[in-house]
């Protein structure tokens, strides 16, 4: 009550009672005013993906902006009665503060993830920050971060709404100026829409950011609301799910089928020029190595449901053959009874194993795969240190596969889904690959983590990242093929994939969705069997190598190896 006495004792001030005040009194509330006229211009054209700003010098053209919506809330206020005004200055500012939150959001969604945020389907995506975060930081200073964090979002619509209260009271004290200015402004706004005048691409002067944000965000409750009923509908269908069991995966029969899931590679990894060079070396070594061992292998592009993170959404488009991009989608699916990949091997009598050494706690989705057997992070016996969000080295991940199930002459062949960590994000620190004969139990790889930098020290450094980034997805593909070259025989049939592209920062703005995947086998009549598939020979997809989605996989593996 004592603020909005002193807004109203102001109000009744005029321009000439105002010169009466000490300088100093001036001075200050000038200023305020001034901030406060920032704060809302930035609020309104400040654009919720701040990679449509130019880099550079140019930076601030793109704030050279007239927002309609300023000049709209500016004649509103004017116009109601002073008994009504500055209340429906406070409430206005409110939502221009929610609104901002919602653009703040956005922005930090748009550099990790590549898209804005769902208001109906991302919440569940804050714990998954926090636990990045502390697995990244630590807990304490992930904790501090998110109190923050939270303080400031809180903030904003109270900062918002002293703001804009403290404009409605600079134009009333000043109406005349105000309606000519507005007036000026009302007409520059038109003609430059008209013209489609800018300084920076797809950034006009004449602004609607504000309204258009709100409307986006406003359709995304009745999307998702549609979206569901459209999920329902693509579900509903399975051409697989009547097959007899005796005429599934005929094609690899007696075969030792292995699935790895690499994290974060994607095409980019392959194909910018930061990165190419390097990967290319990677990919043709492990190609020769594996084609002296005896192995052949074809590869091609995936398009990945998800980018930045997410990966249970690829990790489950794969699986199901339905096209999982949202969390309710993922719900919805683990709570059905569709037939996964890993259940269709389940039916042809396979011994199903799931590898996730980053499950660190309870996954009752983990039935609805159809796994015989889960590996998670404890019983996966790992005594070394973390890398990070990594809980273990990819190489130690292989060889308790190795020794828990692949090396058993007890069994029925085996279907795996083996999911690595080493090249998630921050990716640093990154293991160096040892001698698969002294891996033993971790212990090997703690001076590792002493030696090579944290997240801390490379992500100071957009270019060291990038370079630690390249590092890391060439430790997991040099694993692999390692693992093959030692422990590979006649019957394994490995197909590897990214799940998603890394985040913006190793991408840039507007990169594909698509990951490399690979099949690799001794067995030349299951890798001719990929003929109309129209991948590239080797580990390396061309340029020219046409992308599927991945939710087509399921159905295109089932229908080249499923009897016809």
């Amino acid at each position: 009550m004592s603020v909005l006495h002193a807004e109203r004792s102001e109000d009744r001030m005029t321009p000439a009672a105002d010169k009466k005040k000490p300088v100093w009194r001036r001075v200050v509330a000038g200023l305020l005013t001034a901030l406060a006229g920032v704060l809302v211009f930035l609020a309104l054209a400040t654009p919720n993906n701040v990679s449509r700003l130019p880099e550079g010098s140019n930076t601030a053209q793109a704030f050279i902006r007239i927002p309609i919506e300023a000049l709209i809330g500016v004649a509103v206020l004017l116009v109601l009665p002073a008994r009504i005004r500055r209340a429906a200055a406070i409430v206005g500012g409110a939502l221009l503060g929610l609104l901002t939150m919602v653009k703040i959001i956005d922005m930090g969604m748009y550099a990790a993830l590549a898209r804005p945020f769902n208001p109906v389907l991302d919440w569940v995506l804050v714990d998954d920050g926090l636990s990045f975060l502390g697995d990244s930081i630590g807990d304490t200073p992930a904790k501090v971060a998110a109190v923050g964090a939270a303080l400031v979002l809180l903030g904003v619509p109270v900062l918002m709404a002293w703001a804009v209260l403290r404009m409605t009271r600079f134009a009333e004290r000043h109406r005349p100026a105000t309606q000519r200015t507005v007036l000026a402004l009302s007409a520059a706004w038109i003609v430059l829409a008209l013209l489609g005048t800018h300084f920076v691409s797809t950034v006009f002067i004449s602004s609607d950011a504000a309204v258009t944000l709100a409307r986006e965000t406003a359709e995304k409750i009745p999307d998702g609301i549609r979206d569901k009923q459209t999920f329902a509908a693509e579900a509903s269908v399975d051409k697989f799910r009547a097959t007899p069991p005796d005429q599934l995966l005929t094609g690899l029969e007696g075969k030792d089928v292995m699935f790895a899931f690499i994290e974060s590679y994607g095409r980019s990894a392959v194909e910018d020029p930061d990165y190419a060079a390097g990967m290319d070396a990677t990919l043709k070594a492990g190609t020769d190595k594996l084609a002296a061992a005896g192995y052949s292998a074809r590869s091609g592009w995936l398009t990945s449901p998800t980018a930045g993170g997410g990966s249970w959404l690829a990790h489950s488009t794969f699986q199901s053959g339905l096209w999982i991009n949202n969390e309710s989608r993922y719900r919805t699916l683990t709570a059905s009874d569709r037939m996964t990949l890993t259940s269709a091997f389940g039916r042809g009598d396979w011994r199903t194993v799931g590898v996730e050494p980053g499950l660190t706690y309870a996954w009752p989705e983990g039935r609805f795969y159809g796994y015989d057997q889960i590996y998670g992070e404890q019983s996966l016996n790992y005594h070394g240190p973390k890398f990070s969000w990594a809980t273990m080295p990819d190489q130690f991940t292989l060889q308790q596969f190795e020794k828990l199930e692949h090396s058993r002459t007890d069994r029925a062949p085996l279907m795996a889904e083996i999911t690595f960590v080493s090249s998630h994000t921050p990716w640093a620190p990154i293991p160096d690959l040892v001698d698969w004969d002294q891996l033993g139990d971790g212990s090997i790889f703690g001076p590792m983590t002493a030696d090579d930098p944290g997240p801390g020290e490379v992500w100071k450094d957009e270019k060291r990242v990038k370079a630690e980034y390249l590092r890391s997805v060439q430790y997991s593909v040099d694993s692999l093929v390692s693992y093959v070259e030692k422990y590979g025989d006649d019957d394994l049939v490995l197909v590897f994939l990214g799940d998603h592209q890394p985040s913006p920062i190793i991408t840039g703005q507007n990169a594909s969705r698509d990951v490399p995947i690979s099949i690799v086998t001794k067995d030349e009549a299951v890798l001719a069997k990929t003929g109309p598939w129209q991948w590239a020979p080797g580990l390396k997809p061309l340029p020219s190598t046409p992308a599927s989605r991945m939710d087509q996989f399921r159905d295109l593996f089932l229908g080249t190896y499923s009897s016809k």
